[in-house]
This record gives C-alpha cells, sequence and structure tokens, in this order.
C-alpha cells in the first residue's frame, strides 16, 4: 500500500459525493455555484486524481493567455515546429494542441490527465472537443507544452476550456501583450493561481522596444499589488515577422526554452512544480468544498420554502373542507329537496316509523323505477361531499401554483415541467373524482358501521329497528353537517330544521351523548380522508422537488469529505529523480539551463542558480475562495 493512497481515496470519495446535481434549483447566484462545481469537478477529473496516482509523471505546462496574445507563435517558435496553427481570424485555437517529447508520447495519449477529452494524433487541426497531441523529437522529455484557446474567446465553450486546462496544469504560462495586460479577464485567472499556489511564470509578449521598461514596470507593479509579486516574468519584443504564421527567431524565446528545459531537466525543479501545484489545489478545497456544501445548504432551504408554500396551500384547501362541512351549505339545493322527499309532508314521526309506509316506498321504486328517497338523499349527500372536496382541491392548486410561480426557484420548475403540465396542476387531478367518490362511500360505510356497533345493545336495538341502520345513518351524516352558519332566510330555517330535526331523532335512538361522540367520531373520519386526499393532490408539486432536490446529507458528506482530504494532505509523495539523458544526448532545441522556478524582478536577464541551491516556488496564495473566471 503506498503512502498517499489515504489522500487518494479521500479525493476519489469527494469526487463521488460530487457526482450529484447539487444544484438544480435557483438560489441564491446558483449559476456561480454550479460553475465551482463544474471547475472543482474537473480539476480532481483532470489534474489532482491522476497527478496524486503518478507523482513522476512529465510535467504538463499550459500555455495560456488572451485574445492574440500569441500562444500558438510561442508553442511553435518554443519546440522549433510548427505544431500550432497561429492567424488573426479569432478564435484561432478550436482544439487544444499537446506537444511532448517521444519519450512521454504513451503517457500523453492514454486517458490520464484530461480524460474527458478524446485524443487526435496526426495532422490537421483537431475538430473542438478533442485534444491533439503531436510528438516532437525537440523536446525534453519530462514536460509537456499544451496550446489552450483564449481565456477570453468569444466562444463560450472555448472559454470554459481554457479554464479546465489551466486547472489541469502543473504549470501555468500565461501570455498577455502591452495592449493586454491590465485586462481584468487574465487578473480573475492570475489570483486563481494565486489562491490556489498554482506555479506560475507570465510571458509579456508583442511589447514595442520603447516602451518595454514603462509596460514591465506597470506589469511588475500589478503583480505585486495582486498579491503575485515575484512570479516569473518573460518578455518577447514585437518583431516583424516574414509571413503570418512565421515563428520568432531563436534569441526572443530563449530565454523562455532553457528555463522550461532546465525545470524538465532538474528533478528538484520538477518536484517543486508538482508539489507546489499540488499542495496548492488540495490546500483550495478546504475552502471550495465548504462553500459548495452551504450552497447545498441554500438548495435545501429553498426546497423547504416550496414545500412550506405547498403544505399552507392545501392545508387552506382542508380549512375550506372544514368551512363547508360546518356552515350548512351541503344542505343546501339537492340535499334539501331530497331530505323534503325523504321526510314527507305528513306526520314526521309517523311517517318515519311506520314501516308500511317504507314497504309502500320500496313497492312504489319497483313498479316505477324510481329510487327509494332514502336512497336519493343517500346520493344527494354524497354528491354535495364530492363536489365539496373538488372544490378545495382546486382551490388549493390554484394557490400553490401562484405561490411558486412568483418565486424564482418554483418558477424555473414549472418552466422545466411546461405549460401544459403547469395547467393541470393548476387544478385538481384528473383522477380526484374517482377518489373522492371512493372516500365518501369508505366514510359511508364507516357511519353505517358506528350505527350498527352503537345499536348493539337490546334498548337500543328495539329503537333502531323502527328507523333502520341506513336510515339512522343518513341521520348522522346529516347531523356532520349541522351548523347553519353560513345560510340565511328561507334556507337556514329549512336547513336548521334539517338539523335540529336529525339531531332529535336521533336523540331519541341514541342519547344525546352517543349523539354528540357519534358525530364527531364521523366528522372526524372524513376529515381524515379528506386530508389524505389532499395530501395526494400535494404530492404533484412536492414531485418535482423529490425528482431534483439533493439528498439530505449532501451537504454534511462534502464537509466530511474536505476534512478527510485535509487529514490525508501529509500523504503527498515526494517526487522522484526522472532518469535524464547526458546533456549532450540532449535535444539542442531546448537547451538545459537548470534555473530557479522564481526568479527576481529582474526577468529574463536574472542570473540563474546553482543547480545545488534549493529550488523557489511561486509564493504561496491565500486559501480564499476560487477566484474570477
Amino acid at each position: 500500500m503506498n503512502g498517499s493512497d489515504g489522500l487518494l481515496e479521500a479525493l476519489r470519495e469527494l469526487r463521488r459525493h460530487l457526482g450529484l446535481d447539487l444544484f438544480p434549483l435557483v438560489a441564491g447566484d446558483v449559476g456561480s455555484d454550479r460553475r465551482a462545481l463544474r471547475e472543482l469537478t474537473g480539476q480532481l477529473d483532470d489534474y489532482l486524481i491522476p497527478r496524486l496516482s503518478a507523482i513522476d509523471a512529465p510535467l504538463l505546462a499550459v500555455v495560456g493567455g488572451s485574445t492574440g496574445a500569441g500562444k500558438s507563435t510561442l508553442v511553435n517558435s518554443l519546440v522549433g515546429a510548427d505544431v500550432s496553427e497561429p492567424g488573426v481570424l479569432r478564435p484561432t485555437t478550436l482544439a487544444p494542441t499537446l506537444v511532448t517529447s517521444p519519450a512521454d508520447r504513451d503517457w500523453f495519449t492514454a486517458q490520464h490527465v484530461l480524460p474527458g477529452l478524446p485524443r487526435v494524433t496526426g495532422e490537421g487541426r483537431g475538430e473542438p472537443g478533442t485534444l491533439r497531441v503531436v510528438t516532437v523529437p525537440a523536446l525534453p522529455p519530462g514536460l509537456a507544452l499544451l496550446d489552450a484557446p483564449d481565456i477570453d474567446s468569444v466562444v463560450t465553450a472555448n472559454r470554459e476550456l481554457a479554464a479546465q486546462l489551466l486547472a489541469a496544469a502543473d504549470l501555468w504560462l500565461f501570455t498577455t501583450t502591452a495592449a493586454r495586460y491590465a485586462d481584468e479577464v487574465p487578473w480573475g485567472f492570475l489570483r486563481s493561481a494565486r489562491e490556489r499556489s498554482t506555479a506560475l511564470a507570465v510571458i509579456l509578449s508583442r511589447v514595442p522596444p520603447e516602451a518595454l521598461g514603462v509596460v514591465k514596470r506597470d506589469l511588475t507593479r500589478l503583480l505585486e499589488a495582486n498579491g503575485l509579486g515575484g512570479t516569473r516574468l518573460f518578455e518577447v519584443p514585437e518583431l516583424v515577422l516574414p509571413e503570418e504564421n512565421a515563428r520568432l527567431p531563436r534569441s526572443a524565446v530563449e530565454p523562455v526554452a532553457d528555463w522550461l528545459t532546465g525545470i524538465a531537466a532538474d528533478s528538484q525543479a520538477r518536484a517543486a512544480v508538482v508539489r507546489q501545484t499540488l499542495s496548492g489545489a488540495l490546500e483550495s478545497l478546504a475552502v471550495r468544498v465548504p462553500a459548495l456544501a452551504d450552497a447545498v445548504d441554500r438548495q435545501h432551504a429553498v426546497a423547504a420554502e416550496l414545500r412550506t408554500m405547498t403544505a399552507a396551500a392545501y392545508a387552506g384547501g382542508l380549512a375550506s373542507f372544514d368551512e363547508g362541512m360546518l356552515d350548512g351549505s351541503l344542505l343546501r339545493g339537492e340535499v334539501l329537496a331530497r331530505w323534503q322527499d325523504f321526510i314527507g309532508t305528513g306526520d314526521l314521526m309517523r311517517s318515519l316509523e311506520d314501516r308500511v309506509g317504507r314497504f309502500r316506498d320500496r313497492l312504489v321504486a319497483m313498479f316505477t323505477g324510481r329510487p327509494a328517497p332514502e336512497s336519493e338523499l343517500r346520493v344527494a349527500l354524497e354528491s354535495g361531499v364530492e363536489a365539496l372536496i373538488r372544490a378545495s382541491a382546486d382551490g388549493a392548486a390554484e394557490r400553490v401554483l401562484e405561490s411558486w410561480s412568483s418565486h424564482p426557484s418554483g418558477r424555473a420548475l414549472l418552466q422545466e415541467a411546461g405549460v401544459a403540465e403547469a395547467g393541470r396542476l393548476g387544478r385538481a387531478s384528473a383522477d380526484l373524482p374517482a377518489k373522492a367518490e371512493a372516500a365518501v362511500r369508505g366514510w359511508q360505510g364507516y357511519v353505517l358501521g358506528l350505527v350498527r356497533e352503537e345499536g348493539a345493545d337490546r334498548r337500543t336495538t328495539a329503537r333502531l329497528t323502527s328507523y333502520g341502520v341506513n336510515g339512522a345513518g343518513l341521520l348522522l351524516m346529516l347531523a356532520v353537517f349541522a351548523s347553519t352558519g353560513g345560510l340565511t332566510g328561507i334556507e337556514l330555517g329549512i336547513a336548521g330544521g334539517t338539523s335540529v330535526l336529525s339531531q332529535k331523532l336521533l336523540e331519541a335512538v341514541f342519547g344525546d351523548q352517543a349523539v354528540r361522540t357519534l358525530t364527531i367520531k364521523a366528522r372526524t373520519d372524513l376529515r381524515a380522508r379528506v386530508s389524505v386526499l389532499l395530501g395526494a393532490e400535494a404530492t404533484r408539486f412536492t414531485s418535482l422537488l423529490d425528482a431534483v432536490q439533493p439528498p439530505e446529507n449532501a451537504a454534511p458528506a462534502l464537509r466530511a469529505a474536505a476534512h478527510a482530504v485535509r487529514d490525508h494532505q501529509r500523504e503527498i509523495p515526494p517526487a522522484g529523480r526522472p532518469a535524464v539523458p547526458p546533456a549532450e544526448e540532449r535535444p539542442g532545441r531546448l537547451p538545459a539551463t537548470p534555473v530557479r522556478l522564481t526568479l527576481p524582478a529582474g526577468g529574463a536577464d536574472a542570473t540563474p542558480d546553482p543547480l545545488d541551491q534549493p529550488t523557489d516556488a511561486v509564493p504561496r496564495g491565500t486559501d480564499r475562495e476560487r477566484g474570477e473566471r
């Protein structure tokens, strides 16, 4: 087992947690959160995990910068071959080109680094979305150069790819020009390099000779002001080339070539670059991952808001049903008419107790096909309750749709669902009528069961026989809707008479205390059934959240994974010393001149340190949140 296995497994565990869709809802600056997630997963896939898996793998130096900074021309001039096509049209670099030595070709053509980019070899520019790998004998082993797209490209995909490639680099060769060095976009990337302690060198190109001193001093000042003082700075003067795609003369790029060759040839320099960039990227996780966890918490908070809105709307729907159940409105219209048919127009008590009268009703129904008044009343009451349930559900759905539409996250979810689906969500579901009918019939069966249970003793049974279980059950159902708060005038008198009469008849059979108990039980059971129906209706909205909301443990898991990486960070292994051929056998295009990674502000004119002196890395930056991209 390697000493870094614990760190590597901690990174892989972190990557598994980042593989979820953590930011589906519009919460806070969700665009930045999603971009930070892409950047972090990309750096884990493209750099941290591959580099830690092979600490002594060849060094990858990414040449990046602004539009027109001369990146492709610089790469061609450094390697002494036309491997990347320069030009005046923008964007020029459609597919990144990676230049490697024959000794390192197999490493870069395999999917070790940047595994998400398919490899392309041979002639041609390469297609967008691919990584073109070119072998150049002049390039020394242990170092590869990658020509990246413009960081400020007019093509969004190019800008994103440039950021991805820079995050995958062991070393940034950041190119800018005398005309563009003060632009904000490059400084966003440079601040990101500072915060992640990425090994960095800046190449100032296309500088008119007369302006070289002024521009260099100002760029040095800006580097100091942005916490990048001491960064290695090279200057490439502005030259008139014989043709558009010509290479720069050897003298113009020799300081950069010597510096890179020195890093490739010196195992200590290479180890310093790798450990600096790797350590800085790992340390940045201590800030970046908790920030993502906080953003996941915001996702859960927004989801809770939408769930609360939904619950409140359907609680209002249940309250509307309660009001309709108690305000006497169900005793209007059809129910009143069927009640009058049920009680008849003669002596009420005698007609209810006269079993002959009931037999007569059944005979009339048999020969005329007209249902008995008792059946008609039950159907009318059932229809009234079902209509009240549907109205309550429609009102609740409309309120949820309105509240979600006024909330950014809810509006985005509804838009994603589509106009047709949003329209269906704004009213009760199509199968609610059938469910409501089943629920009301189930409630009626429950009420009849209550009547049978209460009439089990002999005295009550005798009295109940006069009315029948169905008749007494109907009276109890009517008693559930006994309040008449919502009625006026004649309807109030009729409904009030209905309620009082139902109550009195039930009390004559069961007694007043038993009637109160039976009424509460019947009302509570109906309310519970309606509550279940409305809860099922609410899931049409909450299921939209269930489908996208991150797991409840996502944020704690991210924080735990960041702690695990921190705990294992000391396991970064030292880089070994690669086999380097003797100086006389190495390619002459990039002569081996070992230098320090960071030199004083003297730039290319500074004297290289002796080989036996310790290699100095770019000063480590802070652990602050990621820089602007």
